[in-house]
């Protein structure tokens, strides 16, 4: 317990912020691509697939790379100052989010609240880093990524139980967030370099970070390596964008539903769409808690590992996993699919951070480290566009559910909800809607978007493995 006291209070402060940050985040995220695309009868805003991915694609990329300019700017002005900032901008966003309902309402609003995440992660991060030390550093980062899965954990659970009014997900998000008001108090800024040379514009701090950027480019192996990487977080992302709204349109959870509700009612009148349905954000948040129950076992199992060949080995295993979450209807497979890819998550995704400080020039490694973002970004956007344009195509049950609606010829009325159409259809139809969504998985084979994702994760496995080899011979 010795090493727990070597750690200053501004630690403590600052994971606990860290806790309840991705508390709210959580919270809403992950319902959020249900609520973009979900029915209006149920509080959703009925956007197509492919506005939610441009809308969580795009954003969400942003907010991963804008953290190279805000980190300038909380260096210059002030931590503590910056996080004020970032917590006035995320709960005003949280609060003024449910009040638009269009595209280009509710896209700028996300927009706006990733702009308060993307002050709020570096300074958290530096924060972290600063009141560390070589000897506590390795523990106080485990804490601090502890807090984080906590908080990924905790958020969708609370947030859920308020899930009948739309709404009021966000207002719970606002409310969390509000919590580090009070702990700013007690956060002390942590000590900054000194630089005596007289400061240059911000503009010319931006500037200068973009010319950095450039000569990261110029280091090919480097940027080799983060286009692989991107491929993962493509894959990886899929977690958020599109397992949340494939369970909700075609998985069957009744059988999870039923164990609940004859051993623990609370969770099954709490956590389920109706009688029979789980919602399918409580079966997707399995992952945080596999990642709780199991991080440190699995992190003592790769530890010893290179890391190139424990990304390896993390990203086949991820791939395998998120893939066989699309294969099946039964809910049991899909939480041991979402068990595997989180075995695979644990074993490669920290390993990312590590191998670039490895490869990182002494003098350079801040740097390297904070273009590291590059693949998060690129992951994002691109996973975006699989969860969007391409599930519609491929997976998604309102076009699919139209277009065998207009195969058979059916007369459907104008103006209903999506709930209603799927309802209305299978009444012409004379099937229950379990039926006829089974019908239509027979019929349109909506499972197959497994195939593109698995491809993108073993391209990435793949990549590396090559790279692992050429880095090899050079040596």
């Amino acid at each position: 317990m010795s090493i727990f006291s070597k750690f200053p209070r501004t630690f403590w402060v600052a994971n606990t912020i860290e806790l309840f940050e991705r508390w709210a985040w959580y919270g809403f995220f992950m319902l959020f691509a249900n609520y973009l695309t979900g029915s209006s009868d149920m509080g959703g805003l009925e956007f197509s697939q492919a506005e939610k991915g441009t809308i969580m694609g795009v954003g969400t990329g942003i907010l991963y790379f804008l953290p190279v300019l805000t980190g300038a700017i909380a260096d210059r002005y002030g931590y503590k100052k910056v996080l004020f900032l970032a917590f006035v901008i995320y709960t005003s966003a949280f609060i003024l989010l449910p009040m638009f309902s269009t595209f280009t309402g509710v896209f700028l609003m996300y927009l706006y609240l990733a702009l308060g995440a993307a002050l709020f992660k570096p300074v958290i991060s530096a924060t972290i880093a600063k009141t560390t030390t070589d000897e506590t550093a390795s523990i106080g980062f485990g804490i601090f990524y502890m807090m984080v899965n906590i908080g990924a954990f905790f958020g969708p659970m609370v947030t859920l139980l308020f899930k009948g009014t739309s709404h009021l997900i966000f207002y719970v998000s606002a409310a969390i967030i509000a919590v580090n008001f009070i702990l700013l108090f007690f956060y002390n800024e942590p000590p900054r370099e000194k630089n005596n040379a007289p400061k240059e514009s911000l503009l010319k701090t931006f500037a200068t970070i973009f010319r950095n950027m450039g000569g990261i480019f110029k280091d090919t192996k480097f940027l080799i390596f983060l286009l692989i990487v991107a491929g993962f977080w493509t894959m990886y992302n899929q977690l958020f964008f599109t397992l949340p709204v494939f369970i909700s349109q075609w998985v069957d959870t009744s059988a999870v539903f039923n164990f609940f509700n004859t051993y623990l009612p609370f969770i099954a009148e709490n956590y389920s769409v109706s009688p029979g349905v789980m919602d399918s954000e409580f079966i997707t948040n399995m992952d945080a808690l596999y990642i709780i129950a199991f991080q440190i076992i699995v992190s003592s199992i790769v530890m010893r590992m290179k890391p190139l060949k424990s990304m390896m080995s993390g990203f086949l295993v991820c791939s395998i996993g998120m893939s066989l979450t699309l294969v099946s209807q039964n809910v049991l497979f899909t939480l041991v699919a979402i068990l595997i890819f989180a075995l695979g998550e644990m074993a490669g995704s920290p390993k990312i951070t590590e191998y670039i400080g490895r490869i990182a020039p002494a003098d350079k490694k801040a740097l390297y480290m904070g273009y590291s973002f590059i693949p998060v970004f690129l992951g994002n956007v691109m996973a975006g566009y699989i969860s969007g344009n391409v599930y519609q195509k491929m997976s998604d049950k309102v076009t699919i559910v139209q277009d065998y609606a207009a195969q058979q010829g059916l007369q459907i009325p104008e103006g209903l909800s999506n709930n209603a159409y799927f309802t209305e259809v299978a009444r012409q139809l004379n099937v229950s809607s379990r039926e006829l969504t089974n019908i239509l998985w027979d019929t349109y084979s909506p499972s197959r978007l497994w195939i593109v994702l698995f491809a993108i994760g073993l391209v990435a496995v793949i990549a590396l493995f090559i790279y692992d080899r050429v880095i090899a011979e050079k040596k």
